[in-house]
């Protein structure tokens, strides 16, 4: 019974369970997925979740009134979200329509409005062109105004400096003038040409009239003044009327100062105007020559024609073999003018307010007439050789004189910038290394080439340079005096490399010369050439120092001349820069080199002529020389001699015809050579007796130290193997022992702690340059040792 009640009563649960799923399922059909999701749940939920209320009999009811309220809560939530998504999306449509509507009636009006736009604008376009012709016509008529306003303002100055005139008063006329000027200053951006060309033109006119009435009376007064001086002993007595004279020369100073302006705006029109002209009709003009004021050109008049008449024409004084000529006579004129100058036209500069040095702009002017006129002569010169070095010496002279004598600022160029031009300085270069070398080959060949020119005054024949090498120094010395007042840079390196090439000329003649006299290096001409070797590397290393120099190799750095730099590598060019260098660095190389090499050949020459006589004495019988106690006085060994002799008179031979370095240098080496022999071919190569040693070391200490004495204070520090090698010689047996043993313990390492270590006992007997192995084998060598 209970099992089916069971049953009964699960059958109705289980019907209306699926009776729930139906209308689930049902309403699900009408709603969003996401809902139909949501409904699926519930019963999903009954059998996993709740499976084991469904399986018991108690509260069945109260679940399924539970169910029941949630289902009805669910289809009203899904009723309400059905039935409020109509509404708006229809209201959402309706304010779209009615926007819609709301824009083609703002479009039928922005037709409307622009229609009547278009109408308008049609109706007023006459007017507006109307209206801009009239605006053109009051803008033309405005235009017109202001030109006849200055037009009738010209005309009112001009007539302002023409009424000026009329009545003597020229300083209102000159003011008129800078007015005119101020005026033309201001037009000169307009574009109005005929009413500038007008300006110009009446601006010039009285101008002209102006400068012609001042410059008139202005030449009157100089005339009294008795100007231009001329002579140095011209007549300066002053005039009866001298006070009225300077008042009226200084007023007249005074207002062609003022006329100034209007004269330097003229001026610059007309050369503005002949800019177009042919080039080359003004190349040779300086560049950066100021115009000269007014009352200096004035002055310049008589003293330009004066000029013209002497140095130009068929006159006998124009003569282009004499260029000495005019340029003396102008420097004259320079000098004898400096007194009228300074005391009757600068101090009216000065009061005046003006900057103005009339004795340099009055040389100025002058500098300016040579210009031209060097300028045309040194043209026609180019193919003569002998004519343009002339004129080339004489313009380096006149530059010198100039500047020097008249101080002619270094800011303003006066003839050494002619020179510059490109053609002029190729022939100067060109003239220049053909006279060097002309020169070089003249000097070579001369009968005292080799020969020194002072070599009877000792005090200053230390160098004991040949005449050759002291010429050929003297003219790259002159060389270096033309180019260095040049005013480019680039200029000079140009210079400076000729000279580099004329030195490593010479260094090869001397080269070819050499090889000829290498077979006597004790010759006269062999120790000239190496003397002139060492003069000219020893001037070079002076000029390295010398200012003029260092700013050649700044410039050189600076502006990049391949021609002086050659194929410098970076680092090079940096030591250049730093001034740890030269640019003789390339030449002094070369030339100690050959230098080097010389001095190998002489001293190999002596030392081959040395080691013949001293064969005897190497064979001497050393073993055989009784010891100094049984001798009555020691002398010189007989087999000696003639290495003595032959040392002695090389040395005297050598110090007579080398310069003090070479010959410092020659008996060092000599003496080096000379211990390195004696220590190798009588020390090592015999063994001695008490006396021998004895007597080695008198021939030595007494006889050849003594013969370097002469040259230094202390002569046996230059033969330390043969001084030492005497010290172990000459020990006495005991301390020869002990010395042996202590040497041979050190190199059998077994010497004990409290001995001491063979240099300090070495450095004890005086030897430091003998290491303790040659120690060993010079104490070999004693025949009195204990095993010999």
């Amino acid at each position: 019974m209970a099992a089916v009640t069971e049953e009964q009563q699960d059958s109705p649960m289980r019907k209306s369970s699926d009776q729930l799923k139906e209308k689930v399922s049902q309403r699900n059909e009408g709603v969003p997925d996401d809902l139909g999701e949501q409904e699926d749940y519930g019963p999903e939920f009954l059998e996993t979740e709740q499976s084991d209320i469904l399986n018991s009999s108690r509260n069945v009811c109260e679940l399924l009134e539970k169910i029941r309220e949630e289902t009805e809560a669910l289809e009203e939530q899904v009723v309400t979200v059905c039935s409020s998504v109509p509404p708006k999306v229809a209201a959402a449509l309706s304010a779209a329509v009615e926007v819609r509507c709301s824009l083609d009636e703002l479009l039928q009006r922005e037709q409307l409005i622009s229609n009547k736009l278009q109408q308008h604008l049609q109706g007023t376009k006459q007017w507006m062109e109307d209206l801009g012709q009239t605006c053109k016509h009051v803008d033309f008529i405005e235009r017109s105004m202001k030109y006849l306003k200055c037009l009738h303002h010209m005309e009112e100055l001009s007539a302002a400096v023409q009424q000026s005139l009329m009545i003597n008063s020229v300083w209102d006329a000159i003011k008129g003038v800078e007015s005119m000027t101020a005026l033309d200053c201001d037009l000169n951006q307009s574009q109005c040409s005929h009413l500038r060309d007008f300006l110009r033109k009446t601006l010039c006119f009285w101008h002209n009239i102006i400068k012609d009435r001042l410059t008139s009376d202005f030449e009157k007064v100089l005339a009294q003044l008795q100007w231009p001086v001329i002579t140095p002993n011209q007549s300066v007595t002053p005039p009866a009327n001298h006070q009225e004279l300077s008042s009226q020369l200084e007023g007249l100073l005074l207002q062609l100062l003022a006329l100034q302006t209007s004269d330097d705006l003229i001026s610059q029109k007309a050369s503005a105007s002949t800019q177009g002209a042919p080039p080359g009709s003004s190349s040779t003009l300086s560049p950066a020559a100021l115009p000269l004021c007014l009352p200096i050109q004035i002055m310049l008049q008589p003293l330009t024609k004066r000029f013209r008449y002497h140095f130009y024409g068929n006159r006998q004084t124009n003569s282009i073999h004499k260029p000495e000529w005019y340029l003396t006579q102008v420097l004259k004129w320079m000098e004898n003018s400096t007194t009228f100058m300074e005391e009757k036209i600068q101090p009216v500069f000065d009061r005046s307010g003006q900057t103005i040095s009339a004795k340099v702009a009055l040389c100025q002017g002058l500098v300016c007439l040579v210009q031209e006129k060097v300028a045309s002569d040194a043209s026609r010169m180019l193919y003569d050789d002998g004519l343009f070095c002339h004129l080339v010496e004489e313009v380096l002279q006149f530059e010198k004189d100039l500047r020097s004598h008249h101080s002619y600022p270094a800011a303003l160029p006066a003839l050494l910038h002619i020179l510059l031009d490109d053609a002029f300085l190729q022939k100067w270069l060109a003239v220049e290394r053909k006279m060097a070398v002309e020169k070089m080959d003249a000097m070579l060949s001369a009968e005292g080439a080799w020969t020194s020119q002072y070599k009877d005054i000792s005090d200053m024949d230390e160098l004991k340079a040949p005449e050759c090498a002291e010429t050929f120094m003297t003219l790259l010395q002159v060389i270096t005096e033309r180019y260095r007042a040049l005013p480019s840079p680039a200029a000079q390196l140009r210079f400076f490399g000729l000279q580099k090439e004329l030195v490593d000329d010479f260094r090869i003649r001397l080269t070819q010369v050499m090889k000829e006299e290498s077979r006597c290096p004790l010759g006269v001409r062999y120790c000239a050439i190496l003397n002139a070797v060492n003069y000219i590397s020893t001037i070079l290393r002076d000029w390295g120092d010398n200012v003029f120099f260092l700013q050649l190799q700044q410039a050189a750095v600076s502006l990049g001349q391949q021609e002086v730099l050659g194929s410098l590598e970076m680092t090079e060019v940096g030591r250049l820069a730093s001034l740890e260098g030269s640019l003789f660095d390339g030449l002094l190389s070369l030339l100690d080199r050959l230098k080097g090499d010389m001095l190998g050949r002489l001293l190999h020459f002596l030392m081959r002529d040395t080691a013949e006589k001293a064969q005897p004495y190497c064979q001497e019988r050393w073993l055989s020389i009784p010891p100094p106690q049984d001798q009555s006085a020691m002398s010189l060994s007989s087999s000696a001699c003639p290495m003595m002799l032959c040392v002695r008179d090389r040395l005297l031979n050598l110090h007579q015809v080398l310069s003090v370095s070479l010959f410092q240098l020659a008996w060092q080496g000599l003496a080096e050579k000379l211990d390195n022999f004696i220590y190798q071919e009588v020390i090592l190569s015999n063994h001695f007796s008490d006396g021998g040693a004895a007597q080695l070391q008198f021939d030595m200490t007494r006889n050849l130290f003594p013969l370097f004495g002469h040259y230094c204070r202390r002569p046996e520090n230059f033969f330390k193997h043969v001084k030492e090698a005497c010290i172990i010689l000459c020990l006495k047996v005991g301390s020869a022992i002990l010395l042996k043993d202590l040497l041979k313990r050190s190199e059998q390492e077994t010497t004990d702690f409290e001995d001491p270590s063979p240099e300090s006992a070495l450095n004890e007997l005086g030897i430091f340059c003998l290491a303790p192995c040659d120690v060993l084998i010079l104490l070999n060598l004693k025949a009195s040792f204990p095993g010999i």
